[in-house]
């Protein structure tokens, strides 16, 4: 394979990975375990370095964040799909009906060939790699485009892509938003994308121009409604844990907390405990991550500001009692709740992307899972409680990208369910078999006998004919 230089037009890089994969339609296991095992050794040989080039970016965010959100999830990603390929890999046999019969079928699978990738900061490592190793495991060439907002991250990854792999199989594209919509206009056989669903519908809308099939995983609002039966105390702590890891800027972070109405100051003494027990402070604290940018950080707290000047109650839950808003020196935003924010506020109209947390009383479960379907279905839906009834009704009527029930972003770390979005929060899944095959041509095959009896099919039609379909319609 001929290696490109990194200053190479994108047109060209993209043409190199085309007429690579259509030279090589049928990609071995053990080609495909290869470039697995190069990635997994970039990122244990580059591990200390990747999570210093994160907290570059992010200016406060420990090694240890990383290595839980990112790493892990990745190392666990590989493995899985490297253990799993030789099953996923084989021809599907498939029933055939009795009007075709003796003929056989089967499905076979086959890479698609070129998969662009499209990833975005917030967990720069896991949501750009994660994807392309499922691509790759799937027999594809990758192009990944990374995030601008992670300049540090993104140019080490495109260094370290470099010297493990040929460009004609995987590389890194640099650049910011001009880069990308030339990406995202690329043919690409498959178009994979991370990001808001603002620009999902940029990304959709451009490789619409090219029929290019896309997975989009966006965000939007997603809820957390506790019933009346949990335990509080639990779930506050579980529901911080998903709200603040990161400092927010989670996906499936819960985005509102739907409570029984009278429990909101018990939910605030809860919750303001659970903070305080996971991060005893909030500046300096390198496990609690900075805001992205002061861009970021301004659009925060001017949020809050909107839903204090409509009369929300809005609670600093810092364990310092620092006042709200950015901790000094850094952008560490205090951890804080919404209480009853007013319609219409951009805090519930928009996905919020930090530490802030809406909290909403209700009446009745009915009355919760009304307020959930009026808005777009969301990437993620959280339960806490016993009641299994409640749960399972609150399930049976909402429609959401997936669900973790007593706990919070759990379902994504489980590498075998599917993980993606419904309607404004995406399209499509990835993750286990099911990442596998949205990046896989699932071709069928039917293999025809040489008894085959298809003649009786054929015109002229007539009474033979009359009889035969007489016959087939009594056993259909």
């Amino acid at each position: 394979m001929t290696q490109i230089p990194p200053t190479i037009p994108l047109q060209a890089l993209f043409a190199a990975q085309h007429s690579a994969s259509r030279a090589q339609i049928d990609v071995p296991l053990a080609l495909r375990r290869d470039r697995l095992g190069r990635l997994h050794d970039l990122i244990e040989t580059h591990a200390s370095a990747l999570c210093e080039a994160v907290q570059a970016d992010f200016s406060v965010r420990s090694a240890q964040l990383t290595e839980v959100a990112d790493l892990f999830v990745l190392r666990a990603t590989i493995g899985q799909l490297s253990k799993r390929l030789p099953q996923w890999m084989k021809p599907q046999r498939v029933t055939t009906p009795l009007y075709l019969l003796p003929a056989r079928a089967h499905i076979q699978r086959q890479p698609l060939g070129v998969v662009g990738v499209i990833g975005p900061w917030n967990y720069p490592l896991q949501l750009t790699f994660g994807p392309a190793a499922t691509a790759l495991a799937a027999g594809n060439r990758v192009m990944l485009k990374p995030s601008e907002l992670t300049p540090h991250t993104s140019a080490l990854m495109a260094t370290l892509v470099q010297q493990a792999f040929a460009a004609d199989e995987f590389c890194v594209v640099l650049g910011g938003a001009d880069v990308a919509h030339d990406f995202a206009s690329l043919p690409f056989d498959h178009l994979f994308f991370t990001g808001s669903t603002g620009v999902g519908r940029k990304v959709a809308a451009a490789a619409a121009a090219n029929l290019t099939p896309t997975t989009l995983e966006l965000g939007g609002k997603s809820p957390c409604v506790v019933d009346a039966s949990c335990d509080l105390s639990d779930a506050a702590l579980k529901i911080a844990h998903g709200k603040l890891l990161n400092a927010g800027q989670t996906c499936v972070a819960p985005d509102y907390v739907l409570l029984p109405r009278g429990q909101e100051a018990a939910f605030e003494q809860a919750y303001t405990a659970a903070v305080a027990r996971l991060f005893p402070q909030i500046a300096g604290n390198p496990d609690y991550a900075a805001i992205l940018s002061d861009r970021h950080h301004a659009r925060l707290s001017a949020l809050l500001d909107e839903a204090r000047s409509q009369g929300a109650r809005v609670v600093d839950v810092a364990p310092q009692g620092m006042a709200s808003g950015q901790t000094p020196g850094t952008r560490q935003m205090n951890p804080t709740l919404v209480f009853d924010p007013a319609p219409g506020l951009r805090l519930m109209d928009e996905e919020i992307f930090g530490p802030v947390l809406p909290v909403l009383p209700y009446d009745t479960l009915d009355q919760a899972i009304t307020f959930i379907n009026q808005r777009p279905r969301p990437l993620a839906l959280y339960w806490f409680g016993s009641d299994t009834a409640s749960c399972d009704r609150l399930l049976h009527n909402t429609v959401s990208g997936g669900v973790t029930v007593n706990d919070t972003l759990m379902h994504l770390a489980h590498e075998g369910l599917p993980f993606g979005g419904v309607g404004e929060s995406g399209w499509g899944a990835y993750h286990g078999e099911g990442g596998f095959l949205r990046f896989t041509q699932q071709k069928p095959v039917l293999v025809q006998s040489r008894w085959a009896m298809g003649q009786l099919f054929y015109p002229p039609y007539g009474p033979r004919f009359d009889r035969v379909m007489g016959l087939l319609k009594r056993w259909l």
